[in-house]
């Protein structure tokens, strides 16, 4: 009965949010981040879509943490490569969080996808030891195990995570080639066309990004401060390039989703649905 009142709510929500709102961590200002309890409410938040981040497990098993030690958020300590699965469901990633939850153990991706089989969901790849080639194994088999191919979206702040995915995995534009092609526009004003030709193109960065830029003198570098920013140009540019997805990070407020919204972005990540609800009219 659970997984039809979700599906319901997702029918009668999904028109009235442009852009999307994500989840992000499910709801990581919410809940414990990357928990049950975190995504059940997000969707009871009217959130449409979840942002989740995944690493393996000691052996194999995509689960969902984000952190690269287990003390930031459990009791336990190490990498989550260093425990199985079954010792991670043990460990309450809700240790830490400001009251007590129900049902906040480390769950694997195969659990979520398989209690929420109609939510469209972004996954993050976080593991900072495991192998490319054997996340992009992992993970294709359980979207395959789940038949979540077509709601799924892979992200990555490392390209060799995405680059080392099997090619009918739907992922983004690696997180560098986005950068650098908002740079460009940001700062000189040219419009780059993609790396590679692909059928579309899925984009993911913050919507306001801080980065130095480095120019190259004869004496040196020098180094300046700047921040990244989307605009009209840049979402033309984007945009003119092919069939363009445009996913915004870090909208935590009523402006920013405003902004997002004029720029006509395809889906916001937020950290409080609760919140967000209130900026959509």
């Amino acid at each position: 009965m659970k997984k039809m009142i979700i599906a319901s709510l997702l029918l009668t929500t999904s028109a009235w949010a442009s852009p999307q709102i994500i989840a992000h961590r499910g709801g990581t200002a919410d809940a414990p981040e990357n928990t049950l309890p975190a995504i059940q409410l997000a969707l009871e938040n009217r959130a449409q879509a979840i942002w989740v981040t995944v690493q393996l497990s000691r052996d194999g098993v995509p689960v969902l943490y984000r952190p690269s030690d287990l003390s930031a958020l459990t009791a336990a300590k190490g990498n989550v490569s260093q425990y199985i699965q079954a010792e991670l469901a043990t460990f309450d990633a809700g240790a830490k969080w400001k009251e007590k939850v129900a049902g906040t153990t480390i769950p694997t991706l195969k659990a979520v996808l398989e209690r929420w089989p109609d939510v469209h969901f972004y996954i993050d790849i976080k593991s900072p030891d495991a192998d490319p080639a054997e996340m992009g194994k992992q993970l294709l088999g359980v979207l395959k195990e789940t038949n979540s191919l077509a709601r799924v979206r892979v992200y990555s702040t490392e390209d060799r995570y995405l680059d080392a995915l099997p090619a009918e995995v739907p992922r983004f534009v690696t997180r560098s080639e986005t950068r650098t092609r908002l740079a460009n526009i940001s700062l000189n004003h040219v419009c780059q066309t993609p790396a590679k030709k692909m059928d579309a193109y899925w984009y993911g960065l913050e919507l306001n990004r801080k980065v130095e830029v480095v120019e190259k003198f004869t004496l040196g570098d020098g180094i300046s401060p700047a921040t990244l920013t989307w605009d009209k140009e840049a979402m033309d540019c984007f945009r003119s390039q092919g069939n363009a997805h445009v996913i915004l990070l870090g909208v935590n407020s009523a402006e920013d989703y405003q902004k997002a919204q004029t720029l006509g972005a395809d889906g916001v990540m937020v950290d409080s649905p609760a919140q967000a609800r209130a900026w959509v009219k």
